[in-house]
This record gives C-alpha cells, sequence and structure tokens, in this order.
C-alpha cells in the first residue's frame, strides 16, 4: 500500500494562558484555583501509613508524603491522591490529524487539553517540560471542558500534551460530561495502564492514538521504565471498542529493522486496517542522536506498507 507522508506537527497549546484559543480570549469557568487535591482511583490503604496506586503497571507503593513515579499522584494521610485533578497547563486548538489521527473525522479541529505527569521516562520526550517538569497551570474542572468544546464549535475534545491517564479521574469526569453533551473523546497516550481502568474509561473514548516506542522489552525497560505487554494489551483492547492509530518514532539507534518488522506483523494481526504513524526522531531532552535517517525511514515505511493498509510518515 502507499505511504503517505505529511508536514512537521506541533504543539498547539499555550502552556502559560489556558483561558486564550488560538488568540482569543475565553472566559474559563473557575470553581476554585488552590489545593485541588482529589482522592484517586484504583489505589489502596496499605499497613503503617503506606498506600499503593494500581492504574498503571507500576504499582507504586509509597508512604506518606511521597510522590509516584509519575509524579502527579501522591500517598497523602495513608491514601493515594491525585495532584494534577483540573490542573490544565495546556489548551488550545489543533487540526485534528495532528494528534495524529488521520482517519478519524478528517479536516476537522479539536478542542486539546494537557495537564502534567508521566508514568514513563523517555530520555528523548518531546514534552518533558509538563512530563516531568513544573509548570503553570490553571484549575479547570471537567464540565468546563465541554462547555469551551461546545463554546468553539469543535465536534472533539483531546487529551493530550502529557500522558493523559495518569490524570485519570479528571479525564474520566470530563470525557463522561463530555459525551453527555455530544462531543467526540480523543485520548493520545502512551497505553501504559492496567487493564480495568482502562476498561473502565473506554465506554467514554471515541479515538486514541496510542504510543507504541518499541517493540522489544528490553527497550521499554532500560530506556522508558516501562514494559511493553501492557502497551500492547492496550493497544488490543481499545481496538475492540473505538477508533485507534498507532504512533512509533523512529529514534535513532533505539530500533532495528527485524525488531519493527515483528511489530508491523503484530499490528497486522490486530487489525491490518489500523493507521500507523513513523514519525521522525529530533534530539530532545537528553537524548542527543542525530535525527532519524530519512532513507532508513522511508524503507520501514514501506516494509511498514507491505503489512498494513495505512501508513503515514511524519516530521518529514
Amino acid at each position: 500500500m502507499p505511504v503517505t507522508a505529511y508536514d512537521k506537527v506541533g504543539s498547539g497549546g499555550d502552556p502559560g494562558g489556558p483561558a486564550f484559543i488560538n488568540g482569543r480570549k475565553y472566559v474559563i469557568l473557575v470553581y476554585g484555583s488552590g489545593d485541588t487535591m482529589h482522592e484517586a482511583m484504583y489505589a489502596e490503604a496499605m499497613e503503617n501509613g503506606a498506600a499503593v496506586c494500581r492504574l498503571c503497571p507500576h504499582h507504586c507503593m509509597r508512604k506518606d508524603g511521597k510522590l509516584g513515579l509519575c509524579g502527579a499522584r501522591m500517598n497523602h494521610g495513608g491514601q493515594f491522591v491525585s495532584l494534577n485533578y483540573g490542573r490544565v497547563t495546556s489548551l488550545g486548538m489543533d487540526p485534528v490529524e495532528k494528534k495524529p489521527l488521520r482517519r478519524f473525522m478528517p479536516g476537522t479541529m479539536t478542542l486539546s487539553a494537557g495537564s502534567f505527569g508521566c508514568n514513563l521516562a523517555c530520555p528523548y520526550c518531546q514534552n518533558h517540560s509538563i512530563a516531568h517538569g513544573s509548570v503553570e497551570s490553571r484549575y479547570v474542572p471537567p464540565q468546563e471542558m465541554a462547555r469551551l468544546a461546545a463554546k468553539q464549535d469543535v465536534p472533539s475534545l483531546s487529551f493530550t500534551y502529557n500522558e493523559p491517564l495518569v490524570g485519570y479521574e479528571w479525564v474520566y469526569d470530563a470525557a463522561r460530561m463530555a459525551k453527555e453533551a455530544g462531543i467526540k473523546v480523543i485520548l493520545v497516550t502512551n497505553g501504559y495502564v492496567e487493564r480495568k481502568p482502562l476498561a473502565q474509561l473506554l465506554p467514554y473514548v471515541d479515538a486514541m492514538n496510542i504510543d507504541l516506542k518499541a517493540f522489544t522489552e528490553e527497550t521499554y525497560r532500560t530506556v522508558c521504565r516501562g514494559s511493553l505487554e501492557p502497551v500492547k494489551r492496550t493497544i488490543a483492547e481499545a481496538a475492540k471498542t473505538c477508533h485507534v492509530e498507532v504512533t512509533c518514532l523512529l529514534v535513532t539507534g533505539m530500533h532495528t529493522e527485524e525488531e519493527l518488522t515483528e511489530m508491523f506483523d503484530w499490528l497486522a494481526g490486530v487489525d491490518r486496517e489500523l493507521p500507523l504513524h513513523l514519525s521522525r526522531y529530533f534530539p530532545r531532552h537528553r537524548y542527543e542522536e542525530p535525527p532519524t535517517d530519512l532513507v532508513w525511514m522511508e524503507r520501514m515505511g514501506r516494509i511498514a506498507g507491505e503489512r498494513l493498509s495505512y501508513v503515514y510518515l511524519g516530521n518529514v
């Protein structure tokens, strides 16, 4: 099948001013701007004031006052709380193709919102300042996201920029309210989540772009501080209930042709019609290898196109 290339993409959010969308000011109904700790779902108290979070496969067990690996969840007084509930660091209008989603509501705009925190630790992170850094935020209650999308007259709301699933409670609430208002819900995620919370959220999600960072357990473990199998499970489960597209950032020195061919074969086994985005890497954060070689990237695209119906080359 033919391989389609598209222009380099970027973030449409403005981390410093979520009251502004594409230069136009909108009034956000803020119900409180102070402490927004929110009781965490999928967590349980342990002995001696410890608590464990079971939202993602890390299963962080922490003493009182200690953060989980994601930086967005913490043991507070013997129970896990979400620190980023409603804390919006980036808000913007994007073409849906920038998520990237090429075969879901093409030609439409989406209201994109991000918070802070991530449960992986990729050294080449493209959004490190909001994934693991310290950045300004504004509290936006979940019902306000549906109102803003309607005000903008856009058909969808996207949770993106950082890893949205580490802010599960706000995403879950906002997604349910958006669906009630007739607004489509998009999730841009690394897919590193346990089966039960994923199953609870999926009925309110219309489309996902899932980042498949590599196809070896060793790379996930040593480079990203995660695990491959939970991400594969998320892709397979989500593809049964909503529109799914997959992105793989081709990081210089991190992938082999054999590994990627195995990835393409596995994705074709899930669904040959599942769109795949092969994205060009550029040096970011702590990773300084040169950008992805274009000739090699195009070869990977051809190999993928022999197995999958829709393959797109991004950031070229």
